[in-house]
């Protein structure tokens, strides 16, 4: 089923989007919820018409979003958490703790579009993470998880 979004989806698109999803998904959820509607010839040629008037700005918003692409290159996120035997943590690390962690060095990014790779951390190391800035533009970083002293 191609449905057209209406608002941000978490794990399947941004506005004005046309996506593929399952009838039922789309049909039960999607819909009645108000995130999409149903992607038929005049609502994609509409949505046409509008992404074409709404080039300009989008292209201003690639290139804001490359210039965040460029700030954080130069992030250098170090997150502490408390930790049990083993280098095992205690809790777990989630992408909301890396947004907070991206907040305190002055970039601010929705807890939504941050995937940290292999889910929630549970453990010391290096790990990295998808930054999804715009639906043409997202950022690879890498964050550490230390021990946190006490």
């Amino acid at each position: 089923m191609e449905l057209i979004l209406i608002k941000d989806v978490e794990n399947l698109g941004f506005k004005d989007e046309v996506v593929t999803v399952k009838s039922g998904y789309g049909r039960n959820f999607l819909i009645p919820q108000g995130f999409a509607m149903l992607a038929t010839d005049s609502a994609k040629k509409v949505l046409a018409e509008n992404l074409r008037q709404r080039a300009h700005k989008e292209k201003e918003e690639i290139d804001n979003a490359k210039h965040m692409v460029e700030r954080l290159k130069d992030v250098e996120i170090k997150l502490f958490a408390k930790v049990g035997q083993g280098n095992k943590l205690f809790g777990s690390v989630n992408n909301a703790d890396l947004a907070n962690a991206l907040a305190e060095k002055g970039v601010d990014i929705d807890k939504r579009f941050i995937q940290i790779y292999g889910g929630t951390v549970k453990a010391l190391g290096t790990y990295s993470a998808k930054i999804r800035l715009h639906r043409e533009v997202s950022a690879e970083i890498e964050f550490e998880v230390n021990k946190e002293n006490k």
